[in-house]
């Protein structure tokens, strides 16, 4: 298929190509690769928070937080928010769980490996410990598990901790389940093993008793491909229970728990004067929503039918207010309280400033004192949740394709994961490099911004689903140019004549007349 694209003044137009089909373009470097040898790395931001996956903070410090990304390793604050100081470059980039013994408040425990199911979600080579604060790390062990979604560390003794490891994502694998050390991390015991395709996503602790556990089991499978219609669900998803601080699991089973199979759960523990409170999120197309249980999870009731909202693979954290168990909490496209135990829900935050929330962290010793990770970085509230600190001042956005153009400075261009797009200076007229130096360049959160080699005023970009837009600086406006606007997100391949990928490459030829290349398959209806 072939269209064309306009150009500035009188110059003739030339076409634009959708390339159909597995083909693409080679780029051969110029240069011998001794010449990149006094080249050095640098900062370049922007300065907006990405994919934060986890937080947590000191009780006894109320002003020091730490949060994990999805690509952007540990962060630290002493400061509520104000500045974020990076303390885990040496650390896998990919964070899925984060926690701080209560006993020892420098001593921290990352778990690796970004627990969500996503074809593109980066693993993890096991848990790393800091006993300085994140000043250094040390590798304990459990590189096999890929993907770990919480730590769980005895507040009486910082050695005693407890990881649910969800193992391999994509194909089957014996190192999953919860894994248990009573030495600091030397050694490890595997103290639930359930098969070699149900791993554990998230745990949940007795406040008042650290010898009372909850585990959540998760039969989840990955593919290759955006799979929209194979729920991740299995009969090994569910709820397990130990009385032994981890040691060892008894799977529940109790009165009015639905059947299965079920997807990823979320839990919380709180106690109330009737006994044990167990709140879970679970993801099932007919029982989601949010369950209860206040006798520690003998017998279940579900207290909200929500099931697209509480109960979903991607979303499943629950927090509960430390002074009030009938308050609790729920992350997923906004935070969501509930002041009456779980019946229903009010939206507390949102965008601006964050969408697709995963965490909230309360301060046991002082409520008032939140930090939450969302797709917008990591925010925190002194106040109860009435007010946040700001997400650009951490650059841990993920970026999906790296372009620059030919101006001096040059700027470069791409799309931030969940936060629309980006072209930034390489150097600054102020000094350092400030929000000053980048703006949004039209199209969509990922895939290629790509500059127009004869006129970089004008950016061109591709999106989820085949969106093609044409960005002109001068004007600020938009324009959707694609060669075929029918979107293919989140829809049956089998349904549509021209199929895009999660990635839409885009590419202009380097030689002259420059043609634009947009790839996508085709599909003979």
């Amino acid at each position: 298929m072939i269209i064309t694209r306009p150009r500035r003044g009188a110059r003739a137009l030339i076409e634009l190509l959708l390339l159909v089909g597995c083909g693409g373009v080679q780029a051969q470097s110029m240069l011998p690769e001794s010449s990149y040898a006094q080249l050095h790395w640098r900062l370049v931001g922007p300065f907006r928070g990405g994919w934060a996956t986890m937080a947590a903070g000191v009780p006894g410090r109320p002003d020091t937080f730490y949060f994990g990304a999805a690509g952007g390793g540990v962060w630290k604050t002493v400061n509520a928010g104000r500045s974020w100081t990076s303390v885990g470059d040496e650390l896998p980039p990919s964070i899925g769980a984060l926690a701080v013994a209560r006993s020892d408040p420098d001593t921290i425990y990352v778990g690796t490996g970004q627990p969500e199911p996503r074809y593109d979600i980066s693993s993890g080579r096991g848990v790393y410990k800091s006993t300085d604060g994140g000043k250094s790390w040390t590798a304990v062990g459990l590189e096999a598990t890929r993907y770990i979604g919480a730590i769980w560390i005895d507040p009486r003794d910082a050695n005693v901790v407890v990881v649910a490891a969800l193992g391999h994502f994509f194909g089957p694998n014996p190192e999953r389940g919860v894994y248990r050390s009573t030495d600091g991390g030397r050694t490890w015991t595997h103290a639930l093993a359930i098969d070699d395709s149900t791993g554990v996503v998230d745990l949940a602790a007795d406040p008042s008793n650290p010898n009372l556990l909850y585990a959540a089991a998760w039969q989840g499978r990955g593919w290759p491909w955006l799979s929209y219609f194979q729920p991740n669900v299995g009969p090994g998803s569910g709820i397990y229970k130990s009385t032994d601080g981890g040691a060892s699991w008894t799977r529940l089973s109790g009165q009015g728990w639905p059947s299965g199979p079920l997807g990823r759960i979320g839990l919380a523990v709180a106690h109330t004067a009737q006994g044990m409170r167990v709140y879970a999120t679970v993801d099932s197309k007919k029982e989601g929503g949010v369950w209860r249980s206040d006798d520690g999870g003998d017998r279940w009731t579900r207290v909200n039918e929500r099931a697209s909202v509480f109960g979903n693979s991607y979303f499943s954290r629950l927090t509960v207010d430390p002074r009030n168990a009938d308050t609790v909490y729920a992350t997923g496209q906004s935070i969501r309280r509930s002041t009456d135990a779980g019946k229903t829900w009010t939206e507390i935050k949102g965008a601006p400033g964050g969408d697709d929330y995963h965490y909230l962290w309360i301060n046991s010793e002082h409520p008032e004192r939140w930090i939450t990770a969302s797709d917008q970085g990591a925010v925190i509230s002194v106040d109860d949740g009435h007010s946040w600190s700001e997400w650009y001042n951490q650059p841990t956005g993920q970026f999906y394709h790296l372009a620059a153009d030919t101006r001096f400075p040059y700027w470069i261009y791409s799309g931030q994961q969940d936060s629309g797009t980006v072209g930034a200076a390489s150097r600054s007229d102020y000094g350092s490099l400030t929000f000053r130096d980048w703006h949004p360049v039209g199209g969509a959160e990922r895939d290629y911004m790509i500059p127009d080699p004869d006129d970089a005023h004008v950016v061109y970009g591709s999106g989820l689903g085949g969106p093609l837009s044409r960005w002109d600086e001068r004007t600020g406006q938009v324009a959707n140019v694609s060669p075929w606007p029918v979107s293919s997100y989140a829809k049956r391949p089998t349904e549509l004549k021209y199929r895009y990928g999660w990635i839409t490459p885009l590419v202009f030829t380097p030689t002259a007349p420059h043609a634009l290349l947009f790839g996508v398959r085709c599909h003979e209806l």
